[in-house]
């Protein structure tokens, strides 16, 4: 019987993969989430948080995509982290639920960049830190939340850790280490809930930054905790106390099945499981029902995200501010509904101010269906009454984007291509690095990154 804590087992698997041995979905997975951080960096690059967290960076040779010169690796982490994060565009695993690209990618890149590494060692590191981030999702389920902490930021710091060791090609022993030591930084309570404020949107950026660091404190010689995972007092114990944990889906088919290939790419830039719910509003408006003629409006909803996303309704259904409305699923359908789409545009201070947006989401609430399946599948459903008495019924079995329903490869670059022209820059700009995605793989050195600091 072995001997090796899950950390070494994993780190094994981390400094064992090669370029060869990843599949072609894998490789194909990695190259639309690199696509898709840099359109949302792009989009995001002249908003007032991703500015503020810009001020913290150093100067340097690493990217911060859509802005001028070079930045250190940490600031490249944290910046084009947040950025890829900050309006919650980016992509999501359904079983965790944890957002993947925001944290691996800035945290690969930057790795790459400060060592002169080349396009094989940004995809192992792209892929295996992707895979690891999924797979560290499914050991306790909903607990993390339940004990208030936001699993993309906790889980993150690990992955991105992980990610970077591959990248570096770190020993499995260093590789444990950095892990261990990232168990220590991990962070990232959901207290933005409550009035909608910004933190949330660093958290995959910390991670990334984290992760980086604590490959490299390893690196160095820092020793961290083997038993990080499954020890008495571990990552597991602290962040998810409320479920004994299960490592089967951690450790189980490491480098034979790739949960990663099934990352769902968003079409709504709001909170996850909302988004079934837009499809069924939008499918309400399709309909040709006029928003006045509602009258009430009942969702079946899991009770796993009832706190996250439906209560206290009365917020939810009048939220303070755009960030907080992409946390309100009875905002999100009403936007949906009206406006037939949920982009950057539906999540401005004009539209949760909109009276006609206001009234629909004062009429949408929920009930608990305990047979929802959250969070292996995420559904939508909504039953709509009317002043006549006529009733509605509208469901979404699955989200949009998601494995059940991938977006078609089109879908992914047309989003990415509308996310850099909102970001200002040019089609042709947006075309370039379109293409230097399918060949940047290859590349010796990632030195072409530096034409997208501007």
């Amino acid at each position: 019987m072995s001997s090796a804590t899950h950390a070494e087992t994993l780190a094994a698997w981390l400094a064992g993969t090669e370029p060869d041995q990843i599949p072609d979905n894998a490789r194909e997975t990695a190259r639309k989430l690199l696509l898709d951080v840099s359109g949302l960096c792009v989009a995001a690059r002249k908003e007032t948080y991703v500015l503020a967290t810009l001020a913290t960076a150093d100067r340097g040779s690493c990217t911060a995509l859509g802005h001028t010169g070079g930045v250190d690796a940490f600031g490249s982490a944290l910046v084009n982290g947040t950025a890829a994060h900050g309006e919650d565009f980016d992509d999501t695993f359904e079983g965790g639920p944890v957002h993947s690209g925001a944290v691996i990618v800035p945290a690969v890149l930057a790795a790459c960049e400060r060592e002169g590494l080349g396009g094989d060692r940004l995809l192992v590191g792209i892929v295996t830190g992707t895979e690891l981030l999924c797979r560290l999702s499914l050991v306790a389920p909903k607990a993390t939340h339940k004990a208030g902490f936001h699993p993309t930021a906790v889980f993150g710091a690990l992955a991105a850790a992980g990610a970077v060791g591959a990248a570096l090609r770190l020993s499995p022993q260093t590789i444990a280490s950095a892990l261990g030591i990232a168990g220590s930084m991990a962070s990232g309570i959901i207290e933005y809930l409550a009035e909608g404020t910004w933190t949330k949107r660093m958290h995959a950026g910390w991670a990334a930054q984290s992760g980086l660091r604590a490959a490299l404190m390893a690196r160095g010689g820092f020793v961290g905790p083997r038993t990080v995972l499954e020890g008495t007092h571990g990552f597991y114990r602290a962040f998810a106390p409320s479920v004994p944990p299960n490592f089967e889906p951690l450790l189980g088919g490491l480098g034979r099945s790739w949960l990663m290939e099934t990352i769902a790419f968003k079409p709504y830039a709001c909170g996850t499981m909302t988004q079934p719910f837009i499809d069924c509003a939008i499918d309400l408006a399709r309909t040709a029902v006029r928003a006045d003629d509602i009258t009430r409006i009942v969702c079946d909803v899991a009770e796993g995200t009832v706190h996250r996303l439906w209560e206290p309704l009365a917020g939810k259904q009048t939220p303070p501010g755009p960030y907080a409305a992409k946390f309100s699923t009875p905002f999100c359908m009403a936007v949906g509904f009206i406006d037939g789409k949920a982009g950057f545009a539906q999540f401005t201070q004009a539209r949760i101010e909109d009276p006609a947006v206001l009234a629909l989401a004062s009429k949408i609430e929920y009930a608990i269906n305990p047979n929802d399946d959250y969070p292996r599948n995420y559904s939508g459903h909504l039953r709509a009454t009317f002043a006549d008495g006529r009733q509605l019924e509208f469901r979404q079995p699955f989200m949009r984007g998601g494995a059940r329903a991938p977006l078609a490869t089109s879908e992914v670059e047309a989003k990415f291509m509308d996310n850099i022209v909102y970001g200002g820059w040019s089609r042709d700009a947006g075309e370039r690095l379109r293409r230097l995605s399918h060949g940047v793989f290859a590349l010796p050195r990632l030195d072409a990154m530096s034409e997208y600091r501007s």
